[in-house]
């Protein structure tokens, strides 16, 4: 086979939302061959969903068209294809949309796009059915001479595996260096959160490179290796540290399951290769499941919430009399709301110097079915206590009105029943068939576990000072990634924190399900904590809806640590 040169792959968004100015930061910093932009995430689907009722047109994400407006002309004479799933619910409307865009600027583009992730006619009661696609749509719009790609819910890493796969000929079976792919590919997804951004150690680094983070951008060589780096002179930083914890980042076992390949986790290999330069080799790669993932969001009712400002003495006196308060009023309502969350933060300071640092916030959230139930019977209840209840009596904000809230589920369903197309810039539509060889899903055995440290003196401390952590969500669930940066650090680590202890340090996961699952080449454990974010980000179940702090929680708690890791 002939040798090709590497491609260089830039990333610039994490989210919709993300910096408007990364992509100019990205076409204009380095040289590049393809930049992506990831755009979607579960609350992004029923966000679009709601935006698609209100205009059958649109259910894409606008701010792409306003970056391109920006850039296109820089990306067009520079050779840099772009690749985006910004396409949300109507790629082919997105599609249509640039190049109407790019016929106003006078800029000859080839515009191609992905669809047949859209499944919500056979999901009755769904607001949005989408099936996780892989990269090989993309590599067939690209080999045909796309310029700009857009997609709708395809995998996050396929916007990474579709040029590799176009740019490198690999088939369909390639599979270590597909997964080689999907994990540079999972390392750029999320953007500057490889290079420095939410990084558990950051005050390892100097504080003014982590003020504007660069965005990262990946060299994929042709055996499924690549380096993780971002154009010189950005800001942030790039290590083996800020590559783990992205490469933990909302993940499970040791097999990470996408439609064109299971990647095995466990046989990652990242070695510092230079300054802001990770290499990642060592991947390999299994037949994907017989099944896609298909991500489903429905809206499950209405919720409201008031936050009560508790100032000075007495605080759990006052909550409670609130609160005893609020129940009556509720209880006397024509329909009491069918759930009601109480929540007492307790952000108070004794003797404290302001106002503010002397008073806690006592949360009360309620849902229900139905409008009604949530919206004056609760704004009316709460209004009413303004003269009548604790000393010192106010709110965060007025009680608004009820607002319908999402749920996300995930679900499978069979490979034939999704119909993969790349629809190309001339018209022509090319089925992309699914994969032939497929595998069932299982976990992989946790592998042998270091010999533990010897016995020696402990003292009790943070997690933190020792262990980094990442976190995030996962449907109703969340994951925490923890790792350690050395071998005597890993020794102590894998045999300390247990399911049951992460349990005990969590007490909010005390009752529910938590698997571990060991990647010693890393020295990481990954924590899946089932059910804590009950029905998803978007039905917004407790106070950090996206599990984004439960890493720090963690980090933050006290045990005994050898001294000689302090």
């Amino acid at each position: 086979m002939r040798a090709l040169r590497p491609l260089r792959i830039g990333n610039a968004s994490g989210f919709y939302g993300d910096r408007f100015d990364a992509l100019r930061e990205m076409l204009t910093g380095g040289p590049l061959d393809v930049v992506t932009g990831d755009y979607l995430a579960e609350l992004t689907m029923l966000i679009l969903g709601r935006d698609r009722l209100r205009n059958p047109g649109g259910g894409y994400a606008r701010t792409f068209l306003g970056q391109l407006e920006e850039c296109l002309g820089l990306a067009h004479e520079r050779g840099v294809r772009i690749v985006a799933n910004a396409g949300g619910l109507n790629p082919a409307g997105l599609a249509e949309q640039v190049r109407e865009l790019a016929g106003r600027l006078g800029i000859p583009v080839r515009v191609a796009h992905v669809e047949g992730d859209d499944l919500t006619t056979s999901h009755p009661g769904a607001l949005t059915a989408h099936a996780y696609l892989g990269g090989h749509g993309i590599a067939v719009c690209l080999r045909e001479g796309a310029d700009i790609v857009v997609t709708g819910r395809v995998t996050d890493a396929a916007l990474v595996t579709g040029p590799a796969v176009a740019h490198f000929g690999w088939g369909p079976e390639e599979y270590d260096r597909l997964a080689g792919a999907v994990v540079a590919g999972h390392v750029l997804e999320c953007g500057a959160q490889a290079t420095g951004g939410n990084y558990a150690f950051f005050d390892e680094h100097p504080p003014e490179r982590l003020h504007r983070p660069g965005f990262p951008l990946a060299e994929l060589h042709q055996d499924g290796s690549s380096v993780i780096t971002k154009h010189d002179g950005t800001g942030g930083v790039v290590d083996v540290g800020t590559v783990t914890a992205q490469l933990l980042y909302e993940t499970a076992g040791a097999r990470y399951a996408g439609p064109d390949v299971t990647v095995r986790l466990d046989t990652v290999r990242l070695t510092q290769e230079g300054s802001d330069r990770v290499r990642i080799e060592g991947v390999r790669g299994e037949a994907p499941p017989p099944t896609l993932k298909v991500g489903l969001s429905r809206l499950g009712g209405f919720r409201n919430e008031v936050t009560f400002v508790l100032t000075g003495l007495d605080i759990e006196a006052k909550a409670a009399l609130v609160r005893a308060q609020m129940e009556a009023a509720l209880d006397a309502a024509e329909s009491r709301p069918n759930e009601i969350r109480w929540e007492l933060a307790r952000t108070d300071h004794p003797d404290a110097p302001t106002e503010e640092t002397a008073s806690a916030l006592l949360r009360l959230v309620v849902r229900d079915p139905g409008q009604e139930a949530v919206g004056r019977a609760l704004t009316g209840a709460a209004v009413e206590l303004a003269l009548a209840s604790y000393p010192g009596f106010h709110v965060v904000a007025p009680p608004g009105r009820a607002e319908p809230y999402g749920v996300f589920e995930a679900a499978p369903v069979d490979r034939g029943a999704v119909d993969h197309v790349a629809v190309l810039h001339d018209g022509r539509r090319i089925p992309v068939p699914p994969a032939q060889t497929t595998r069932a899903l299982d976990d992989v055995p946790d592998p042998p576990l270091p010999e533990p440290l010897p016995p020696g003196p402990t003292r009790r401390a943070p997690l933190g000072r020792v262990a980094g952590a990442r976190s995030g969500d996962k449907g109703g669930s969340a994951n925490v990634g923890v790792w350690v940066r050395t071998d005597e650090a890993w020794r102590w680590l894998a045999h300390t924190l247990t399911a049951d202890r992460f349990r005990t340090l969590l007490p909010e996961t005390a009752a529910l399900p938590v698997r571990r699952h060991v990647l010693p080449d890393l020295r990481a454990l990954n924590f899946v904590v089932e059910g804590i974010l009950g029905e998803g980000v978007a039905a917004r179940h407790r106070f950090d809806p996206q599990a984004k702090g439960l890493g720090e929680w963690l980090r933050a708690r006290h045990l005994e640590i050898p001294e000689a890791l302090l």
